[in-house]
């Protein structure tokens, strides 16, 4: 694997600190990020590896779900037991999936009552309610706490125009499986107060998951239904002072399988409510602050009943609320000297998790009824220096009800060359993820207590590189190559103890890698990215990789212009080998075998054709896994097979 990064850091022309995504416009175009700082900052200054998927990006790719977004970002690894609504996780430079925050406008939403605190990237589909999603790869737990060690991912909501009344917009797409898909909603403003309303509809008849090369495969298909809402409603009397609500509410119904036999009757339901209420106010001009009350409640059930081809029997519940109240400010510093730009930005958060399980049969039962409360105290500074160098620096202290609190740290620097259109970058920190409310106060029958003396499981790490772009005639930014190398340690990581009775921190684990890109902009018509990821994630004791971390993965994007109205936008994702633990391992024939072995390679192609009719009203066809690939993300759930959706959307 060393040899692999050599190589690669080798015949790549210019290494970089983030691998650029396509959707980034031209260096003259300054794009504005909010995640990776808290401060609004443009992103060619932002010391780490940052990814922006715009609204224009996910239409103009057919982007359905967060986890089809994420698949092709730099860096992050998607790992899905099955099409829409299936169980997905995210690995974000070789860390574990509950090591990714997700955040909906600020807001942590990873479920409190899953038994390691992690988020279910199926779940969650991109209605038209949605602007962006922002993803901030490395450790970011002095700005967002505890499960901030791999990145956060942030999705942001549209706001309502400002110079608009009434701007309807709508969706409607069908296709493959009995799919149907419907997206409304409206948002204006009307003087002081402004609007947004959005209603959401998804069916599906859905597909196998189960690996077909499986002999007792019976193809039963699991299908997958969502309805959801959700409402901004702001007033602003003035231009220091605005108060506004956000509500999000959204409800699937699917079915699942049980590798490696079908189950008809393994069905879930998946509730998901959020809703946050901000006050925001300008006292003095360069003092911005805000106060904001926020909750996320979660509300999972999985039902099984006997067949013909299981006897098992299921009625899981998952109940997780939490609460958050948060107070940021920012405050722009005057200039001094050669220093500029400075922007100093603080504030409280303090949170509180409650959770209420009961999953398993009656003589394996596992029950969690607790609460914990913490409150964290954050800082942070960035400033510019003779117009060159950007400086950025972060500390923030968690201190928690019933464990161990923990300061992480971050700091960054950004230094710009414009001679040679190069900026270097680089940066280091710390993270962590607080053990959950399972992991502390969960039993299972008599067997198993958790432990409420765990540690978090904590990581320090950092990255560096640089980005360049290469001007072609009087086109300044023709090429952009860019990479990054990072490398992250992580200690005390939770597992079971020897005697399957208790959890420890036992485990370390060290991960180290390269992300690579090249967008080349060659006419006003076309433009294309292609991103490269290496990672060698390692259990430290044994030396052995981690379970479904792909060593390479490359991801080709293009947009493509022939004439002004329409946009081909083809899509390839191939994925490298990636270890499978043992207790997901299975032959062809439904056993199963105890030694960990390799997923294959794989590869998966979409495509998506747009045509603007007018200005208002578009028609659009997507078209994904187009090959009709049988890849495995996980050993023994196969992708989704060939589908196509044609439908329309119109903007007034």
């Amino acid at each position: 694997m060393r040899r692999l990064l050599l190589l690669s850091f080798t015949t790549l022309a210019a290494p970089a600190a983030h691998a650029q995504d396509i959707t980034q416009p031209s260096a003259a175009v300054a794009e504005t990020v909010v995640t990776a700082t808290r401060v609004p900052t443009p992103i060619e200054r932002v010391p780490a590896g940052v990814t922006v998927i715009d609204r224009q990006t996910i239409e103009e790719r057919g982007y359905q779900t967060l986890s089809e977004a994420l698949s092709a970002v730099p860096g992050v690894s998607l790992v899905q037991t099955g099409g829409i609504g299936q169980q997905a996780s995210a690995f974000i430079r070789g860390t574990a999936s509950r090591h990714a925050l997700v955040l909906l406008d600020g807001v942590p939403i990873n479920d409190v009552a899953d038994p390691n605190g992690a988020f279910n990237f199926g779940n969650d589909l991109l209605g038209l309610d949605v602007e962006r999603i922002e993803v901030l790869r490395g450790p970011a737990s002095s700005l967002y706490g505890s499960g901030a060690i791999g990145g956060v991912i942030n999705i942001v909501t549209r706001r309502a125009p400002r110079d608009r009344v009434f701007a309807p917009s709508g969706e409607a797409a069908a296709g493959s499986n009995r799919t149907l898909r419907l997206n409304g909603g409206a948002a204006g403003t009307v003087g002081e107060f402004d609007y947004l309303f959005s209603l959401r509809s998804f069916s599906t008849q859905g597909t196998d998951a189960t690996a077909s090369r499986f002999r007792r495969d019976t193809g039963e298909r699991d299908g997958f239904r969502q309805v959801g809402a959700a409402a901004r409603l702001g007033w602003t009397p003035s231009e220091r002072l605005r108060i506004e609500a956000l509500l999000n509410w959204r409800e699937n119904h699917f079915g699942l399988d049980n590798v490696p036999n079908d189950d008809p009757n393994y069905s879930a339901e998946d509730r998901r409510y959020t809703g946050q209420l901000r006050v925001e106010g300008r006292p003095l001009e360069n003092w911005t602050t805000g106060l904001r009350i926020a909750q996320t409640v979660d509300r999972r059930r999985y039902v099984n009943l006997p067949d013909s081809l299981s006897s098992a029997s299921t009625d899981d519940t998952y109940r997780g609320e939490r609460t958050v109240l948060d107070w940021g400010n920012q405050v722009r510093l005057p200039d001094l000297g050669p220093a500029d730009q400075s922007v100093l930005a603080f504030g409280i958060t303090h949170a509180e998790e409650e959770v209420r399980q009961a999953s398993g049969s009656p003589a394996f039962r596992t029950t969690v009824n607790a609460r914990a409360g913490s409150t964290a105290g954050h800082a942070g500074y960035q400033v510019r220096l003779g117009q060159r160098l950007d400086l950025s620096a972060g500390v923030r202290h968690d201190e928690a009800e019933d464990y161990d609190g923990f300061t992480s740290w971050r700091v960054g620097a950004v230094f710009s060359v414009p001679e040679i259109g190069a900026r270097l970058r680089g940066s280091y920190g710390t993270a962590f993820l607080a053990p959950s409310l399972y992991q502390r106060f969960g039993r299972i029958g008599t067997s198993f207590r958790g432990n409420p003396n765990l540690r978090p499981e904590t990581s320090e790490g950092g990255e560096g590189g640089i980005e360049i772009d290469v001007p072609l005639g009087a086109q300044r930014d023709f090429a952009t190559f860019g990479a990054t190398y990072f490398q992250t340690q992580i200690r005390d990581l939770i597992n079971f103890n020897a005697g399957f009775s208790t959890l420890e921190n036992v485990d370390r684990a060290r991960i180290r890698g390269g992300e690579f890109s090249l967008t080349l902009r060659p006419a006003p018509w076309l433009r294309a990215t292609a991103a490269y990821t290496v990672t060698d994630a390692r259990d430290v004791a044994t030396g052995e990789r981690l379970a479904r971390r792909p060593e390479q993965q490359l991801s080709i994007n293009a947009a493509i212009r022939p004439i002004e109205t329409v946009t081909i936008a083809p899509e390839l994702i191939v994925y490298g080998r990636s270890r499978e633990g043992a207790f997901a391992s299975y032959r062809n024939d439904g056993s199963s075998y105890t030694v960990a072995r390799d997923n294959k390679a794989g590869t998966v192609l979409n495509l998506t054709v747009t045509w603007q009719v007018t200005e208002p009203v578009a028609l659009f066809l997507e078209g994904r896994n187009l090959t009709d690939s049988d890849f495995e993300p996980a050993n023994g759930f196969q992708l989704p097979g060939r589908t196509v959706l044609v439908g329309t959307r119109f903007r007034l």
